[in-house]
């Protein structure tokens, strides 16, 4: 029985369109045609040739599906499919293959992407430690994992999500020590998701969240695989999105963003006074603007007389109301700092320089605006990126005290930080709860908290979420 293959390629270019980026190659080896289609967008011309063509025209023998598997293409992943998989394995970059004297049909796997090279992640620099970042290419952050994991335990689960992108979605973690409760309600959170397309695991991430409509992260991230590994061997479960260098991880909890890589390959005393520097430099972004406000409207008998003399010396010829003088500093301060982001690179620090000392040395001399005001939202705004993975939720923090400050004093701000504490007291990730180790106290925990202890004293993985193996060390 013969096929005719041509109209077998010809119907394949009809379903996708006749894009631009299809290709078509046939090869007749006497009675018999071979048929070839692929992207050439994903191919590489030179492997194309050297691992599909060369050797199948080289070859002497009769082209059967079985040859071609076993003895002819044998520089690439070569596997039968079923018909049903054709425009599936096509899109993904195979070479498909079809004969006139056999109705199997084959993909050979030589897809070639243009990627990066796995480089130190500009979010995440170390002074001591790997330097190799994840890369957008899902094959190689997996291979960037398994380097660090030479066991049978570690799991790699693979999904497609998107109805146009169908995005490679991968879930690892480690069998034995990840909680299988935990790893079965991620895996059919993913199945349920029904998007058109994935373009970065952050999509994904808000499908997968306890609370998606809540102003706090509940995703753990990371460009760098040493810290993925970290934390997959603490128990928790990793997500891979093809396209994306950012790694997500669950369970989260609060305290994660308080640690830092280099944490872990320095002292473990200074790694602590780094995190209490951190949590100071986080509480003093969120509330030293309204905390000024509050003190400057309601409270200044609080402030010390010589520092009250200068702020009323200085913001007696400002036209604006206290509140509305701050309010305009942190716009302008977001402004430029949005412009910085998306302005090229060499007009960037020319930008800065305007930002800081022209507009903001200007401004004071022009009476719009004060020299203290201008500290405290300076600093303020500097002391965000202590913790630079929480810094969206402390800028829209900082507004809010603002207006607590400004409109009830010191009483607003002091009961907005009960209610932010009681709201996140609330908050729970996949069972571990958003605050612990402290709330609740879990004391094995408080050895990698804000206090860093030595390794060789954390001999539990943490206790605040479930996972199989509590024992890290003997």
């Amino acid at each position: 029985m013969f096929f005719d293959v041509d109209k077998k390629i010809n119907d394949l270019m009809t379903e996708l369109h006749n894009s631009e980026d299809v290709s078509s190659r046939f090869f007749d080896n006497g009675n018999i045609r071979l048929g070839m289609i692929f992207l050439k967008s994903m191919t590489d011309d030179a492997l194309f040739s050297d691992a599909i063509y060369k050797p199948i025209k080289e070859f002497k023998g009769e082209i059967t599906v079985e040859n071609l598997i076993n003895r002819i293409l044998i520089n690439g992943a070569v596997n039968e499919i079923k018909q049903e998989e054709v425009i599936d394995k096509i899109l993904k970059g195979n070479v498909v293959i079809f004969l006139s004297n056999d109705e199997k049909i084959i993909a050979a796997d030589i897809e070639d992407f243009i990627m990066r090279v796995p480089t130190e992640p500009p979010t995440s620099p170390v002074i001591r430690g790997p330097r190799e970042g994840f890369t957008e290419d899902i094959k190689t952050n997996i291979s960037l994992l398994r380097r660090r994991f030479y066991t049978k335990e570690f799991v790699v689960k693979s999904y497609s999500v998107g109805k146009y992108s169908q995005t490679k979605v991968c879930l690892v973690y480690l069998n034995g020590i990840a909680d299988q409760k935990i790893v079965q309600e991620i895996e059919k959170k993913i199945k349920k998701i029904d998007i058109d397309g994935v373009v970065d695991a952050y999509y994904v991430g808000k499908f997968l969240e306890e609370r998606p409509k809540s102003l706090f992260k509940q995703v753990g991230n990371a460009e760098k695989p040493d810290i993925i590994a970290g934390k997959i061997l603490e128990g928790r479960v990793g997500i891979i999105v093809d396209g994306s260098p950012i790694v997500l991880t669950f369970p989260f909890v609060f305290f994660e963003d308080m640690q830092n890589s280099n944490d872990y390959y320095t002292n473990n005393h200074y790694a602590t006074y780094i995190r209490f520097i951190r949590l100071f430099g986080y509480m003093l972004s969120v509330i030293a603007c309204g905390a000024f406000l509050a003190l400057r409207l309601f409270h200044y008998n609080v402030i010390p007389t010589k520092f009250l003399i200068t702020i009323a010396n200085t913001t007696q010829v400002i036209p604006f109301t206290p509140f509305i003088e701050l309010l305009f500093i942190i716009l302008l301060f977001q402004i430029l700092y949005e412009v910085s982001l998306r302005l090229p690179s060499y007009l960037g620090l020319a930008t800065s320089i305007v930002g800081a000392l022209i507009l903001g040395e200007t401004g004071v001399n022009a009476g719009l605006i004060s020299p203290p005001g201008v500290i405290v939202v300076a600093l303020a705004k500097i002391a965000v990126y202590t913790l630079p993975e929480q810094a969206p939720q402390i800028t829209v923090l900082q507004i809010l005290f603002l207006f607590l400050g400004g409109c009830f004093g010191l009483y607003g701000v002091v009961a907005g930080i009960f209610y932010l504490v009681n709201y996140l007291n609330r908050i729970d990730s996949y069972g571990a709860p958003y605050l612990a180790p402290y709330s609740p106290r879990v004391c094995s925990d408080l050895k990698d908290a804000m206090i860093k202890k030595s390794l060789v004293d954390m001999k539990k993985r943490p206790m605040s979420f479930e996972n199989q193996n509590i024992v890290r060390q003997k």
